[in-house]
C-alpha cells in the first residue's frame, strides 16, 4: 500500500514561492506516475503537473507551465512541485497522487490515480 505524505504548505504573500514536498513509502511497483492536484475552495479539484519515476517525463497544464516545476529525488521516494510567481488563484489545497505505470506517459486525470495524500493548504494573499 502506497502512502504519500505532503508538506511545505503555508501562507505567501503575491509573488513569493513555495516549494512542496510528498514522501512516499511502500512501492510494491518499479515505477509510477505521481502528480499534484489542487482544489480551491468550490471548485473541482484540477491536475497540476506529474512525473514518471521511471524516467523524468514531466507534464503540466497549459496554465502552470513556466511557474510550477515538478522533480523528484529517487533516493528518497520523494516529489517536489516548485511553485513561484505566485497569485491569490493558486491558492488550494495541494494533494500528492500515484498510481503504478510501465508507460512513461503520465495523465492529469483524478481518475487514473488509486493512491491519494491528506493534502497541504497553500495560501496567496494579495
Amino acid at each position: 500500500q502506497v502512502q504519500l505524505v505532503e508538506s511545505g504548505g503555508g501562507s505567501v504573500q503575491a509573488g513569493g514561492s513555495l516549494r512542496l514536498s510528498c514522501a512516499a513509502s511502500g512501492y510494491t511497483y518499479s515505477t509510477y506516475c505521481m502528480a499534484w492536484f489542487r482544489q480551491a475552495p468550490g471548485k473541482e479539484r484540477e491536475g497540476v503537473a506529474a512525473i514518471y519515476t521511471g524516467g523524468g517525463s514531466t507534464y503540466y497544464i497549459d496554465s502552470m507551465k513556466g511557474r510550477f516545476t515538478i522533480s523528484q529525488d529517487n533516493a528518497k521516494n520523494t516529489v517536489y512541485l516548485q511553485m513561484n510567481s505566485l497569485k491569490p488563484e493558486d491558492t488550494a489545497m495541494y494533494y500528492c497522487a500515484a498510481t503504478s505505470s510501465s508507460d512513461s506517459w503520465c495523465y492529469l486525470l483524478m481518475m487514473e490515480y488509486n493512491y491519494w495524500g491528506q493534502g497541504t493548504q497553500v495560501t496567496v494573499s494579495s
